[in-house]
């Protein structure tokens, strides 16, 4: 008996065997009370009635349509600025053709029409938000009215060598809708059975097209080099240390969009200047057919020196 005792005392456990402390039957069965009381919850509630006449049900019903007439309209607003933004950018690519050309008045000519196009587009802008809140809406197409900025003052700059003002660009945004003239909204003026709609460009859109016209500059510059226009590279640096002035006037105090454009600026001044130092001292040494591969050359350095940096 008593080396059966010890015999049992100095056993192994079996680890194999998993260990649970005894539990009541009432226990572990939590998962199974809360799926119960979820399902009274559930048939609680589907005996509930609603009551559709209710003033909290028809409130919400018009805060419903309110926010899904604001969120249609914002989608339309998209497309629209999707549009535009494409449009401009053609009209760009297009007058960047004046540089390899002999007609400069043709390529002018049809990049007004293209840019009449743009205008009706906006035209379209102009009446979906009319009588709502501009800067309700102003994130849906602010990129499509910057885009139109930058073309219309680079066609600007190409006729008349000047920086088209923000006064010139809004007096081309005014149109006419035929409509009847007891219909009359704020904003319109009737005129018979016609209604005078405009559309303000806003200062900070007009400061970031401008800053991104700096860009395009700049491929002007480089490829009217490759063409042989050795005056074009000296007008375009004169004009962008003029731009770059003004926005150094601006600083920090602007909008923060356009203190990142500030970047952008500086880089292109800089690569108009380096092609301006470089046909200014060597430019009796470079054929005039080289000039252009110099060039990029010189700026695909720049910009990994930047990258690097």
């Amino acid at each position: 008996m008593s080396d059966q005792v010890i015999h049992t005392a100095h056993q192994k456990p079996d680890l194999l065997t998993p260990w649970f402390p005894a539990l009541d039957p009432g226990e572990g069965c939590s998962r199974r009370k809360k799926t119960d009381s979820a399902q009274k919850t559930d048939n609680c509630d589907s005996n509930l009635t609603v009551n559709l006449s209710s003033p909290v049900i028809a409130a919400f019903k018009v805060f419903q349509l309110e926010l899904d007439t604001k969120h249609d309209k914002y989608e339309r607003l998209v497309k629209l600025s999707r549009d535009i933004t494409i449009d401009s950018k053609r009209t760009i690519f297009l007058l960047h053709r004046v540089t390899s050309v002999p007609g400069v008045e043709e390529v002018l000519t049809e990049a007004d029409v293209k840019l009449d196009g743009v205008r009706q587009k906006i035209g379209m802008i102009a009446e979906e938000i009319r009588g709502e809140d501009l800067y309700q809406f102003h994130r849906a197409f602010t990129p499509g009215i910057q885009e139109y900025v930058e073309a219309v003052s680079f066609h600007h700059f190409i006729k008349h060598r000047t920086l088209i003002s923000l006064e010139e660009i809004n007096a081309k945004l005014v149109f006419v809708k035929d409509s009847d003239a007891k219909e009359t909204a704020e904003g319109q003026q009737p005129i018979g059975a016609q209604q005078v709609l405009t559309f303000q460009v806003t200062p900070t859109d007009y400061l970031l097209g401008v800053a991104d016209l700096t860009g395009e500059l700049m491929r002007m510059c480089i490829s009217s080099v490759g063409n042989g226009d050795m005056d074009t590279p000296f007008q375009v640096s004169m004009f962008l240390r003029q731009i770059h002035d003004g926005f150094s006037y601006i600083g920090n105090t602007g909008p923060y969009e356009v203190s990142k454009k500030l970047h952008t600026l500086r880089q292109s001044l800089s690569k108009v200047e380096d092609a301006c130092y470089t046909l200014k001292v060597r430019g009796s040494e470079i054929p005039k057919h080289m000039l252009a591969d110099v060039f990029s050359s010189r700026t695909s350095m720049i910009d990994q020196d930047e990258g690097v940096a």
